[in-house]
């Protein structure tokens, strides 16, 4: 499976459309709004405003006045997929289902929860059942697009995304599909275009911040992944893909004292990654902090002993310390380990001289 179809599962859920949350609706009495209607009102205002916390409230206020209330429901299950909990999500599509078999919302949200919580195959049944009952839902065809890539279907999920798109244009999640439908058929371009598309609809969305800083990596537009990752890691401090994004970037840059800071949380996060340390002696040799890049090296040679380009990296940073002795060391371990290879071979050459020299004097 591609790995943009693995990163699928972990993309973040960003804004919904209204009609996804008003399909169903009770019927208010008619004259003028009372006091629920008003209530309603402000549960989709903050709902569109992403306010979770504030429409969740308002939406329980209902629901404790009437439990069936379907637009209320509705308007809960919005705002548990947009706080990614899952399993609660699951809860209140069921709860919409017992009270209406046939709601193609229900289902839609029923299989979102079940797309991100790996139940692959439930979520495929649940979502085509939304799918048979109302052709036009665009959450129905956001969670298809999203099934068919993470199955490594792409010219289908392609095809989903498309739909998606035309049923719910404002929807950033159908954007990002489309995004990384198109990166499996290498149309980098267009597919930076769809994450721009769905960023402008939704700043806020880790997924779509990584995608996009991923394709300018590859296209080698390394300064404006800067202020995506930035944005990313404020979102989400601690995580790995997003570090190790920055960390992609700063080095091309050589920005070594943001690549400090990045790879030596990663280091932290992740204390037997190679990366990471590799990383942060890199950062600590570029700023000139030999000693530090020394120690840092150490854990490095611990963690693969045989692995030429560390080896030679220990023995480099020795000779920028005058130490001739320990760097011929190295360097000659290094030899036995790989004969040929040119950059050990010239080091080994000027420390075994330099140290030579030493010893006359």
């Amino acid at each position: 499976m591609d790995e943009h179809t693995l990163q699928e599962r972990e993309q973040g859920t960003a804004s919904f459309p209204a009609q996804n949350t008003a399909t169903i609706t009770n019927r208010e009495q008619q004259g003028p709004m009372g006091a629920r209607q008003q209530l309603r009102q402000s549960a989709h205002t903050y709902l569109a405003a992403r306010d979770w916390p504030k429409a969740a409230e308002a939406f329980l206020k209902i629901l404790l006045e009437e439990p069936q209330d379907s637009d209320a429901l509705l308007g809960m299950a919005a705002v548990t997929d947009g706080l990614n909990r899952f399993e609660h999500l699951y809860e209140t599509a069921q709860t919409i289902l017992e009270f209406e078999p046939n709601s193609a919302p229900g289902l839609a949200y029923k299989a979102r929860a079940l797309q991100k919580l790996e139940r692959i195959s439930e979520a495929t049944v649940a979502n085509d059942q939304a799918l048979l009952l109302n052709t036009n839902l665009g959450l129905a065809w956001v969670n298809r697009s999203g099934l068919q890539l993470i199955q490594g279907k792409f010219p289908e999920a392609l095809r989903s995304a498309q739909r998606a798109i035309e049923q719910a244009p404002e929807d950033p999640r159908a954007w990002a599909n489309y995004g990384v439908a198109l990166l499996n058929f290498n149309r980098l371009a267009e597919s930076l275009e769809a994450f721009d598309k769905s960023l402008e609809i939704d700043a806020q969305q880790l997924f779509a911040l990584q995608m996009k800083g991923e394709i300018l990596c590859r296209i080698g537009r390394m300064r404006e992944v800067i202020p995506l990752v930035r944005s990313a890691l404020a979102l989400s401090p601690q995580d790995l893909k997003t570090l190790m994004l920055g960390i992609q970037a700063f080095r091309s840059l050589e920005m070594y004292e943001e690549l400090k800071a990045l790879s030596h949380q990663l280091v932290l996060l992740l204390p037997d990654n190679m990366l990471a340390w590799e990383n942060y002696a890199r950062s600590l040799r570029g700023l000139g902090q030999f000693s530090e890049a020394n120690e840092a090296l150490d854990h490095l040679v611990t963690l693969d002993a045989s692995n030429v380009r560390v080896l030679w990296l220990k023995a480099d940073t020795l000779y920028r310390l005058e130490r001739y002795r320990e760097a011929v060391a190295v360097s000659e371990r290094a030899r036995r380990l790989e004969p040929d290879y040119p950059p050990i071979r010239r080091l080994h050459e000027k420390s075994l001289r330099l140290m030579y020299q030493r010893k006359r004097k």
